[in-house]
């Protein structure tokens, strides 16, 4: 474990804190911490900044109560900056975002970034807009007895696909099931956030039976 000791805080005896959603993975803010403000986050497991324009403290969520709780900080090489892993309660933006990055300055025509959380915005938008000739909007118009009986048979193809021990193959069927699951999501209404906040929850109950294990 690295000492705060080995940190660079700047002239201004500041440095830099990215912070990240620990179950999305998105950057939610850029902050400042000195060394009591980083203190105060280790032993209280919550964020805690610097105003730079009020020149004080700040408790992430001490008035909004969308405090953020630490999952884990990491220094950098160069030990001036640090990403800070959060779970969150609410949005981390002041104007009532999840993100206090939201517009594009660039975005390039030829490369993109794939996301369970875009592909979950496409399927979204296929609902909304039923695009003519769009099987996902196919599978919306017949209903849930549709979405339902298509996961039921790519359940079956992944079975088969890893009975036979083809690892390509049970890919391919894994990432269809995962569509046709996601598909059925945005048919009930359930996000990815709802998704990961149930894993994370059973993770956290996993880790404790393991302690338990360890100390009888």
């Amino acid at each position: 474990m690295l000492s705060i000791d080995k940190l660079k805080f700047d002239e201004n005896g500041l440095i830099p804190a990215i912070v990240t959603d620990a179950e999305t993975g998105k950057v939610l803010t850029l902050a400042y911490m000195n060394r009591e403000s980083l203190e105060i986050s280790m032993k209280e497991g919550r964020t805690c900044f610097w105003s730079r324009s009020r020149k004080e403290l700040w408790r992430k969520g001490e008035t909004s109560g969308n405090v953020q709780h630490i999952v884990k900080i990491t220094a950098d090489c160069d030990y001036d900056a640090l990403t800070v892993l959060v779970r969150k309660e609410g949005p981390a933006c002041h104007t009532g975002a999840d993100s206090c990055f939201n517009d594009d300055v660039y975005v390039s025509e030829t490369e993109s970034a794939f996301s369970l959380d875009a592909l979950l915005e496409l399927i979204r938008g296929r609902k909304i807009e039923k695009k003519e000739g769009s099987y996902t909007t196919y599978l919306f118009e017949k209903g849930i007895d549709k979405i339902l009986k298509k996961v039921g048979e790519e359940c079956t193809e992944v079975i088969i696909a890893g009975k036979a021990d083809d690892k390509a193959e049970t890919i391919y069927e894994i990432s269809d099931l995962v569509y046709h699951v996601m598909v059925l999501m945005v048919e009930m209404g359930i996000s990815n956030e709802d998704i990961l906040k149930e894993l994370a929850s059973r993770h956290v109950i996993d880790h404790k039976v393991k302690q338990e294990k360890m100390t009888k």
